[in-house]
């Protein structure tokens, strides 16, 4: 609210502290006090709640520099991501962030960089001019990331992505999806299901391709880590990965040219797939072929997207727990000071519709 100012034809100014401690008829001092939380001087309650009604009757808004200086904070986080604010699922990472900061009264600055390295310290540069208390930095997918630089006492936090060997050790906090233990959870639904040695995996890259050409080649650390879990679990029980097949994408299309080289040979009992559109690429070719899942073959995948919920049957996937990421991300942001540590969300997962036991020889 602005207070009109007398003897200007509609000249205003801004709602001033003065203001609001002259409506409710104490002196300045005593309306900072209440106004900023202070517990350290003796006011009556009624005072209290007189100031607060007069700030909001009269539309008072805090100063943010003035707080910056008399606090040495501002309350304001910035959220720095490549991809993720222009991805439709992984934009939840985005929400679950600014739901958690918002809870607390934070505001959030959310900056997206396409993976521009000059883009990104301009964009930096720029939020730290305005004081930001800390930065959620987030990648679209897990990986290594180079750490921005930042100034003493700005507070940083790495959302779906890890710091280079020993970065960890200079108090560097880092919240990623337990991708091993879904990879692990992966295998074991199979094989309580029944499967043994017909278990296939599809979604890993041809030798000498890191990446999917989308993200510039950059490799995907979750993709190891998915199979390194399935393949530990199946170990554990005398087994191992029947067939790995490679694709040049994750996309649907890739997930179906897969399935169709399969079809006519000897199928296997279930298929991991690297994702959910690799996996309705696989429902889409069976179909059309007359394989039925489950009862021909089962199918088990990753990420937990929507299209997990629309496919017929259900697709059992491990879901990706991207709020979630996001609002553990935020906690340790505001955090005074967050520890070195990599902090684990695990992979839930959900409906079970196309796993069944493996078919009779």
């Amino acid at each position: 609210m602005n207070i009109q100012e007398p003897g200007g034809a509609g000249a205003t100014r801004r709602v001033r502290l003065a203001d609001v401690a002259a409506a409710a008829g104490v002196s300045t001092s005593a309306a900072s006090f209440v106004l900023n939380g202070r517990t350290d001087q003796r006011i009556p309650e009624e005072t209290k709640e007189r100031v607060r009604r007069a700030a909001e009757e009269l539309g008072y808004r805090p100063n943010a520099t003035a707080r910056t200086l008399r606090t040495g904070t501002s309350g304001a986080y910035a959220f720095v991501s490549d991809f993720i604010s222009s991805t439709s699922v992984a934009n939840a990472m985005v929400r679950g962030a600014l739901r958690e900061l918002d809870a607390h009264g934070a505001l959030m600055f959310a900056v997206e960089t396409q993976g521009n390295a000059d883009m990104e310290r301009r964009l930096i540069e720029q939020l730290v001019d305005r004081h930001i208390d800390g930065v959620i930095y987030a990648s679209m997918f897990t990986r290594h990331v180079a750490i921005p630089e930042l100034p003493a006492g700005v507070r940083l936090v790495l959302l779906n992505c890890l710091p280079p060997a020993g970065v960890a050790d200079r108090g560097v906090t880092a919240v990623v999806p337990d991708e091993l233990g879904a990879g692990r959870a992966a295998a074991q639904v199979l094989l309580t299901a029944g499967h043994r040695d017909r278990i296939a995996f599809l979604g890993s890259f041809p030798d000498g391709m890191s990446g999917g050409q989308e993200w510039g080649g950059l490799h995907p650390l979750a993709l190891d880590l998915r199979v390194q879990g399935i393949t530990a679990r199946l170990a554990e029980s005398g087994l191992a990965l029947a067939e790995s097949i490679p694709v040049t994408g994750w996309d649907v299309a890739d997930g179906q040219a897969a399935a169709e080289t399969l079809v006519g040979a000897a199928l296997p009992s279930a298929i991991i797939c690297a994702n959910d559109r690799l996996a309705l690429g696989v429902m889409r070719a069976l179909r059309r072929y007359g394989v039925r899942v489950p009862e021909d073959l089962s199918l088990v995948s990753f990420d937990g997207s929507q299209l997990a919920d629309i496919t017929d049957p259900p697709l059992a996937s491990l879901a990706l727990p991207l709020e979630g990421m996001g609002r553990h991300a935020a906690l340790r942001v505001l955090e005074d000071a967050p520890s070195p540590t990599v902090e684990l969300l695990p992979m839930p997962l959900g409906r079970t519709g196309t796993i069944a036991p493996p078919p009779l020889p």
